[in-house]
């Protein structure tokens, strides 16, 4: 990950997330949590896996990720796996607050990850 990445995410609390539309193919941005671990920022569709912007990134994985003037281009994976999708909903209470992603995120059955390199 470069220097420039890790500033613009540095103290960030949303990041632009652009995918492409499965039905139209146009490209469609929205400001979205994330929390970062290692050399990946991690998303949680606030409603889980009947989320627009997830079945998007099922269809079509590449991804752009903006934040403070930096826009990254990488694939997006979708986590399924119970325990994986645990520990991320629990980065993102850590970093944002139990009340508030239980309030915001009814439903966690899935996760993306988000290659920075």
């Amino acid at each position: 990950m470069t220097k420039a990445v890790r500033e613009a995410l540095e103290g960030a609390s949303e990041v632009e997330l652009t995918v492409t539309g499965r039905k139209t193919g146009r490209q469609i941005s929205r400001p979205v949590w994330f929390v970062q671990e290692e050399e990946s920022v991690f998303l949680v569709p606030i409603t889980g896996s009947d989320s627009q912007w997830y079945k998007n990134v099922r269809q079509t994985p590449m991804v752009q990720v903006a934040s403070n003037g930096m826009e990254l281009h990488s694939s997006a994976t979708p986590i399924t796996d119970a325990d994986r999708v645990n520990h991320v909903v629990q980065m993102f209470r850590d970093k944002y607050g139990s009340d508030q992603v239980d309030s915001h995120y009814p439903k966690h059955d899935v996760a993306v990850q988000v290659s920075l390199m």
